[in-house]
């Protein structure tokens, strides 16, 4: 997918001026409050029309003030999802479900309804009416009424952000699987960094209704490391859970990690910030941390006041965060042989 964008889009008290070419299919918008992300989306869709500029998709002009074209949303082919799922309360959730796909031409229709229903685990409340639901369902029922509408792009406006982290993070894997599935791209909009970390890969940085920088989301997150309390956020897949006392063993990598809070659910994911990453040079004689790695550095980078070390633990990799006196006393560079102690009440799982 290819989307070309140049628009301007002046309001009382703010104006948006957005250039950017992305040939990609998880594509983030990330930006504070106020700095133009819903502007941009409504840019796209054609529920606003730009005082200046163009838009094109794969190839296909949608505005060009210029060539004074303007097709219509629903010629557009792209769907919304919001912050809140706005399902029709006189529709069960297959009538929403299928509120699209009825209006879309069939030479479009691509996307089996079976087989979106087995993916969105939806099967069991296809006759349930929608205030019924909980707000995890409402959320999939509003992901897979924009899908069935076969969308050259999915647009998603911080549709986690009224869900709390449990509902956030069990919808994550869904969204990812079903776009991959049918090989639907979509740009998706949030101001949280984890949010984009698990749902792109490329990245449009906007401030002030303008757009700073485009990068990788991992470029984006180890920039940030040092501006945020909580620092560089790995994110970690652990399996085969087991207890041990009073902890949790989980595997990763070749190893195992010891950890304070878990539960018997296989292959969750959990957070670990570098600050919670202390490292020696040499082995410690004793240490309270549960968990000692022996890791080897891959490489450093700067990040504000902090420099960032890529460890390569157990076959798998980790990012501390280490002050820049810190990583002259302890002589950081490629190659070298450092231990990481980790607390075993440092990681938080997502799900």
């Amino acid at each position: 997918m290819r989307l070309e964008v140049s628009v301007e889009k002046n309001f009382t008290g703010f104006d948006l001026k957005a250039a950017f070419s992305v040939t990609d299919n998880r594509i983030g918008v990330f930006g504070e409050s106020g700095s133009g992300k819903s502007t941009l989306i409504s840019l796209l869709a054609g529920l606003l029309t730009p005082d200046e500029g163009s838009i094109s998709l794969d190839g296909d002009c949608l505005y060009s003030r210029g060539k004074k074209i303007d097709i219509s949303p629903e010629k557009r082919r792209m769907a919304i999802v919001f912050q809140q799922p706005h399902l029709f309360p006189h529709l069960n959730v297959k009538g929403n479900l299928l509120y699209g796909y009825k209006r879309c031409a069939p030479e479009h229709r691509k996307i089996d309804f079976a087989s979106l229903v087995e993916v969105l685990k939806l099967d069991g409340v296809l006759k349930r009416g929608v205030n019924y639901l909980s707000g995890g369902e409402k959320q999939r029922v509003a992901i897979g009424r924009a899908i069935l509408s076969n969308p050259r792009l999915l647009l998603m406006d911080e549709p986690l952000s009224a869900l709390d982290d449990e509902l956030k993070y069990a919808i994550i894997p869904y969204v990812n699987e079903v776009c991959a599935r049918f090989s639907i791209p979509f740009l998706f909009v949030s101001h949280s960094m984890v949010e984009m970390r698990l749902m792109t890969d490329t990245v449009i940085l906007l401030e002030k209704g303008r757009v700073i920088e485009q990068m990788t989301t991992e470029q984006l997150a180890r920039r940030r490391m040092d501006d945020s309390r909580v620092g560089y956020i790995n994110l970690l897949k652990l399996r085969d859970p087991r207890k041990v006392g009073g902890l949790f063993a989980y595997s990763w990598g070749r190893g195992e990690l010891f950890l304070s809070t878990g539960s018997n659910d296989d292959g969750p994911i959990f957070e670990l910030s570098s600050k919670d990453i202390i490292l020696f040079r040499k082995h410690p004689e004793a240490i309270s941390a549960r968990n000692l790695l022996k890791c080897r550095v891959g490489g450093t980078f700067p990040s504000g006041h902090s420099t960032g070390v890529e460890l390569d633990c157990w076959e798998e990799g980790l990012i501390a965060e280490i002050s820049r006196e810190a990583e002259a006393e302890l002589e950081i560079k490629k190659g070298i042989e450092v231990y990481a102690a980790i607390k075993s009440s440092a990681f938080r799982p997502l799900k």
